[in-house]
């Protein structure tokens, strides 16, 4: 793995959401909290948020992850167990969730760990974080699309969309 500037440089956005009185909530976080997962959900336990607090982060158009802090539980969603490899912060996700570091790693050995229903309860399932995550292997999306779309899922697109400069579809 690389320097911590490296990694840090490679995160091409993080943002925060929440829901706070019924309404989302999406706010920028700084790249220096994605060095690891722990640092990340240390950082999401200082927003209010109803059902907890979610951090989103594409990096190096290569991958992403999601992590949910609601009290003391945390939830971790690494959309690539290959990236662990080269990135401290999906080697992190995978520790968190008790996974071991993949062995011999090939560009098509791409594949999700962590909580698929991790967002359920805001609306986007199980179910459907696994075929829109098939549908970024197979279609080649990046993870800021993809992002987008778990977002619009939950009910907060628009404030994501705009928080991270992407431009409606």
């Amino acid at each position: 793995m690389s320097d911590q500037l490296e990694q840090i440089e490679g995160v091409d956005f993080a943002v925060a959401v929440y829901r706070e009185s019924g309404a989302w909530v999406v706010r920028e976080l700084a790249h220096d909290l994605l060095t690891d997962v722990e640092t990340l959900t240390h950082a999401l336990h200082r927003f209010p948020g109803d059902g907890g607090a979610i951090a989103m982060a594409a990096v190096d158009e290569d991958f992403f992850v999601i992590v949910r802090v609601s009290g003391a539980a945390t939830k971790v969603l690494l959309s690539d167990v290959t990236a662990a490899d080269e990135w401290e912060i999906a080697a992190s996700a995978l520790d968190v969730l008790g996974l071991p570091l993949p062995e011999e790693v090939e560009d098509d050995d791409a594949e999700p760990a962590g909580d698929l229903g991790i967002l359920a309860d805001f609306g986007m399932s199980a179910v459907d974080m696994g075929i829109l995550l098939d549908d970024m292997y197979e279609d080649d999306l990046y993870p800021d699309e993809t992002l987008s779309e778990i977002a619009r899922a939950i009910g907060c697109g628009e404030a994501f969309d705009d928080a991270v400069g992407l431009m409606p579809a």
